[in-house]
C-alpha cells in the first residue's frame, strides 16, 4: 500500500498528489512514468512523474479527472492509501546534447515539461518555457515556473492570463527572434503536431511525448501503438518521447479518437451511480 502524503487541488479537475514511494523515487528521472492501481480490483493507469524527492522518498503526479479511474482517485484524500504504485517506467528524457531548449506544454502536459525545466535549470542550461491552457483557471504551476526562469511565457485561449491565443503563436515569435537547438513539446496530439509544423519551418527539431495515449504501460494492450519512421512502435516501451518528424500524425490522431465516446459514457455512468 502506498500513502497519499498530500493532495492539492490545482484547478478544475486537476489534482496534485504526493505519494510515498521510496523505491520509485530512488531512481526516478524526468520523462519517466509510473503505473498505479487504486485498489486490487482497479485498472492499471499510467501517470508521468512530475517531480520526485529522493531524500523524502516521494513522487508527485498530476491527475486530471477525465474517466472512471481518475474520478475514483479524486475521491481519495491525504492519509489514505492506494494499492499499487510501480515505476519508474519508460525511457527518461535526454536533452544533454542541446544547449538551447524551448519547452512547450499544453494543459496537463506541464507534468512533463516542469521536471525538464527543473533539470535544465540545475544544469545551468539556456531554456525558455511556454505553458498554455484554455483559461486562467486551468493554467497551473505558474509560480513554480517563475522560480526556474525569469521569463516564462503563458497563453490562454480566452486571454484571461498571458498571451491571448495558442502556444504556437509564441513558439513562432520566439523562433523568429531567438535561436534554439530543439523544441520539446507535450500536450494534446493536435497541439503537438501544430508546434511541430511551426518549428520545422525554422529548421528546428521537435521532440514530443506520447504519454497521453498510453494505457497499461507494458506494450501488451496495443493502445499506444504508433507508426514511427514506417515501423510499429509502442509509446510506453519505445518512448514515450519521439522525434515529431518520425510520427504518422494522421494515424495517431485518428486512433486517439476511437474510444472517446465510450469513455465518456462510462464516466457519466460512474457519476450517476454516485
Amino acid at each position: 500500500m502506498y500513502l497519499i502524503v498530500s493532495k492539492k487541488i490545482l484547478s478544475q479537475d486537476i489534482v496534485e498528489y504526493t505519494i510515498q514511494a521510496p523505491d520509485v523515487a530512488k531512481t526516478a528521472m524526468p520523462g519517466q512514468f509510473i503505473i498505479l492501481r487504486i485498489d486490487s480490483d482497479g485498472e492499471r493507469v499510467p501517470f508521468t512523474i512530475c517531480d520526485f524527492d529522493r531524500t523524502k522518498g516521494t513522487i508527485i503526479i498530476l491527475v486530471q479527472t477525465v474517466g472512471a479511474t481518475t474520478y475514483k482517485l479524486s475521491q481519495k484524500n491525504a492519509g489514505e492509501y492506494i494499492s499499487d504504485f510501480i515505476g519508474p517506467l519508460g525511457n527518461h528524457t535526454d536533452l544533454t546534447m542541446y544547449k538551447k531548449v524551448l519547452l512547450v506544454s499544453g494543459g496537463i502536459g506541464i507534468a512533463v515539461t516542469y521536471p525538464q525545466a527543473k533539470a535544465l535549470n540545475s544544469e545551468s542550461k539556456q531554456f525558455d518555457i511556454i505553458a498554455g491552457a484554455r483559461n486562467k483557471e486551468l493554467l497551473i504551476y505558474t509560480k513554480e515556473l517563475g522560480l526556474l526562469t525569469n521569463s516564462p511565457y503563458f497563453t490562454t485561449d480566452d486571454g484571461s492570463f498571458g498571451h491571448k491565443g495558442f502556444v504556437t503563436d509564441v513558439v513562432k515569435q520566439l523562433l523568429q527572434s531567438k535561436t534554439y537547438d530543439v523544441v520539446f513539446a507535450v500536450g494534446p496530439l493536435l497541439m503537438m503536431r501544430a508546434v511541430y509544423n511551426v518549428s520545422r519551418e525554422f529548421g528546428v527539431d521537435t521532440i514530443i511525448s506520447m504519454n497521453s495515449i498510453m494505457l497499461d504501460g507494458t506494450g501488451m494492450c496495443g493502445c499506444c501503438r504508433l507508426t514511427v519512421n514506417g515501423e510499429i512502435k509502442y509509446a510506453c516501451v519505445h518512448g514515450p518521447e519521439f522525434n515529431a518528424s518520425s510520427i504518422d500524425w494522421n494515424q495517431a490522431i485518428n486512433r486517439s479518437k476511437r474510444f472517446k465516446e465510450i469513455e465518456q459514457q462510462h464516466y457519466c455512468r460512474i457519476l450517476n451511480n454516485d
